[in-house]
């Protein structure tokens, strides 16, 4: 697996999410693991993203599926895609002192419209939310382009 590559924070993007221009974004970076054509980020959230009595805000888990399910359009070659829907079942509480593991998919494409999925698990592998979302291609594919 040593042609995965790292998805770091862009220094010029201002996404709260994965952005790095964001002084108080999240910075978070996810690696793609090309076999399985999946991305995978491992993330200690930390007290300053808790909704309460040391788990996680339910916005910060959605934002996470969402960022996750988000860079799984790249498998695509889609320069660029919005999310359309978003559902989030939240099974079990996510501690944010915890170290947890993010991860997103493709299911289907039809047309321009993207069918992602994504989870977020525990080291023990218990999943405690999952993503499913709709992403919108708004810019057409380039042209054939070599690498």
């Amino acid at each position: 697996m040593g042609e995965n590559q790292k998805l770091i924070p862009n220094p010029t993007n201002h996404c709260f999410g994965c952005g790095g221009a964001n002084e108080n974004g999240m910075l978070l970076t996810f690696e793609v693991d090309l076999e399985q054509k999946k991305i995978r980020g491992n993330f200690v959230l930390g007290a300053r993203y808790q909704g309460g009595g040391g788990m996680a805000h339910g916005g910060i888990i959605a934002l996470l599926l969402d960022e996750v399910m988000g860079k799984v359009c790249r498998f695509e070659n889609v320069r660029a895609a919005v999310t359309a829907e978003l559902n989030v079942q939240f099974l079990k509480p996510v501690r944010v002192a915890e170290e947890i593991v993010v991860e997103g998919w493709q299911e289907e494409r039809k047309g321009r419209n993207l069918f992602l999925y994504g989870e977020i698990r525990n080291q023990a592998g218990v999943v405690l939310a999952k993503g499913k979302g709709r992403f919108v291609v708004i810019e057409p594919r380039e042209a054939q382009k070599t690498a």
